[in-house]
């Protein structure tokens, strides 16, 4: 196992291993250390999702459980004094949109970011860091990582990357992201068989796949093109990456043996439920009395724990959720009347659709739709 902490799958504590030595060292031996006072930081993080040093936040995090094949962690520092303290820490759902003109989303964002925080979502994710260093959560792996980590997800796999930046300072551009559905790659793998080369990988990608910093530099500029890149070059380019995986050589799995994602268990959270509510649901109209009776809470609980969760409200969230429907109509469907991508969106008010797209996008989607199709009929120079 890479230099990190994991679970031990024959024994009932969480096992250390601190990357001065990397040898194993349960948490009572490791306890009284600064090495574990760092790490029992970063525990607390990786459920917060934003490093705090010297905030004080480390006190206000509930306790990990981390028995062998657990699907949730805890502090042990307080587990193996105080059992009776531990509390399941279930991971966020994070609905991926992946637009109705694409197979894949690649993307990038900076640090803080609303999708740093435990979570776990049904796509693979490709991972890559392009800045800060920290410590990086995979099922019941903790590792440190630094700029040029990449790493590979399987579905409902839980993660989670915490970079250590000093007091408010922020990062433009801390990691890039491919996510692709496991429908959307076995579709593909039965029409090009030269694509069962892949399958190693994203077998191993279940237990969360590390590659070595060779492959990530190979890897890392064709993730950034493909950020930006638009039409068949966007195919190109996600074949180049994923032949790079496929070839590698040294891929470390990071979660221990006895691991296993527990999607039902996920979802049995009330708002994740609810989450899953309004993705399925998304152009139909729902009460938030409907949410929160789905989440087990009174209608004000769930809006204080949704905007935890989500941190912005129940409208805004589902309006921004919305809004990127109506993009990808726009896009995919320029003989569509704007009335009707405003209706298939899930709104019922052309003027609301108008003012909600202006607000998240800065135009209108007339205009969205116009500059849209002049970049589509746009012809490089001879």
């Amino acid at each position: 196992m890479p230099n990190g902490i994991g679970t031990n799958p024959e024994a009932s504590e969480l096992v250390l291993t601190p990357p001065s030595h990397g040898f194993p060292m349960s948490a009572a031996t490791f306890g009284s250390s600064v090495g574990w006072q760092r790490a029992k930081k970063y525990l607390c993080q990786a459920r917060l999702g934003v490093a705090t040093p010297g905030t004080g936040a480390l006190h206000s995090c509930r306790p990990w459980n981390a028995t062998a094949g657990s699907n949730t962690m805890m502090d042990t520092t307080q587990a193996h004094r105080t059992p009776h303290l531990v509390r399941p820490l279930t991971p966020d759902l994070e609905v991926v949109q992946i637009g109705r003109a694409e197979s894949f989303k690649a993307w990038e964002h900076g640090y803080p970011f609303r999708t740093v925080r435990w979570h776990f979502h049904p796509e693979f994710e490709l991972h890559h860091v392009v800045a800060t260093t920290g410590r990086y959560f995979v099922g019941d792996f903790i590792g440190t990582f630094v700029p040029g980590n990449l790493v590979l997800t399987g579905p409902h796999l839980p993660h989670n990357w915490v970079s250590d930046l000093p007091g408010e300072a922020t990062v433009p551009v801390r990691s890039r992201v491919l996510q692709f559905s496991e429908r959307f790659i076995t579709g593909v793998a039965e029409v090009l068989p030269e694509l069962s080369a892949f399958q190693h990988v994203l077998d191993k990608s279940r237990s969360g796949a590390l590659f070595t910093p060779e492959v990530a530099e190979r890897v890392g500029p064709l993730l950034a093109a493909l950020v930006d890149a638009t039409d068949l070059r966007r195919i190109e380019l996600f074949v180049a990456i994923i032949g790079t995986l496929s070839r590698a050589e040294h891929v470390q799995a990071l979660t221990s043996t006895a691991y296993l994602p527990d999607p039902s268990g996920f979802m049995a959270s009330g708002l994740n439920e609810a989450l899953s509510y309004i993705s399925s649901n998304l152009t139909d109209s729902f009460s938030e009395q409907k949410l929160a009776s789905l989440s087990q809470l009174s209608t004000s609980g769930f809006s204080r724990s949704f905007r935890r969760h989500t941190g912005m409200s129940l409208v805004h969230y589902v309006n921004r959720l919305r809004i990127n429907l109506s993009t990808q109509l726009l896009m995919s469907e320029p003989q569509m009347p704007i009335t009707d991508v405003c209706y298939a969106s899930g709104f019922r008010n052309i003027s609301n659709f108008n003012r909600q797209f202006l607000r998240l996008k800065s135009m209108s989607p007339t205009q969205f739709r116009n500059l849209f199709g002049e970049n589509a009929e746009s012809k490089p120079p001879h």
